[in-house]
């Protein structure tokens, strides 16, 4: 559940492409992050459980942060989310309702939909140029025996094999759906 959160919405691509993938990192993260804390507080019955998941989350990430940092790269370019905050909102849900799962799963997680995104919203806006750092850091590049070989996709595009599989297959389901509309007239 660690290992999904931290990868849900990949927060090396939403550095290197900011604000276009904010969405989609918001919802995948603030979804993880209620999902595997819940299951945590429902598993242990202790409220605190789910900030101790967020804190061990930052620590994993701030450790990726410094393998990219001793790649080279200046270690405000990997952004970590900010789960932190947001977990404590959970925690505090589920102590305040009284343990009661239901509004633990309803509250809490709006509280977590709302807050994460707008947390890691100011933390997008301290991350640096993302497009800047690429021109003055450029990634290292595979050696030759070890850069994947692409495959051969479409290269069978205009072979008549091709064709003919691709049009039988499009026509199968409406000549058999006028093979059984003639199969029930009656003569």
């Amino acid at each position: 559940s660690t290992l999904l959160t931290i990868n849900a919405g990949d927060y090396i691509f939403y550095t290197d492409w900011a604000y276009s993938s904010f969405v989609v990192f918001s919802i995948a993260q603030s979804t993880m992050l209620a999902v595997g804390a819940v299951y945590y507080l429902l598993f242990t019955g202790v409220p605190g459980t789910a900030t101790y998941y967020a804190t061990i989350m930052t620590i994993y990430t701030w450790v990726a942060k410094g393998a990219w940092f001793a790649l080279g790269y200046p270690y405000d370019f990997v952004t970590t989310p900010v789960w932190i905050p947001s977990a404590m909102l959970l925690d505090l849900t589920y102590w305040a309702t009284r343990r009661n799962k239901h509004m633990l799963i309803i509250v809490g997680g709006t509280l977590v939909g709302l807050s994460l995104p707008l947390f890691n919203m100011i933390n997008l806006l301290l991350v640096r140029d993302p497009l800047q750092v690429a021109f003055q850091y450029p990634r290292p590049t595979l050696p030759p025996y070890m850069t994947p070989i692409e495959p051969q996709v479409g290269k069978f595009y205009n072979s008549p094999v091709a064709l003919g599989s691709g049009a039988s297959a499009v026509l199968t389901v409406p000549i058999a759906a006028l093979g059984a509309k003639l199969n029930t007239w009656t003569y």
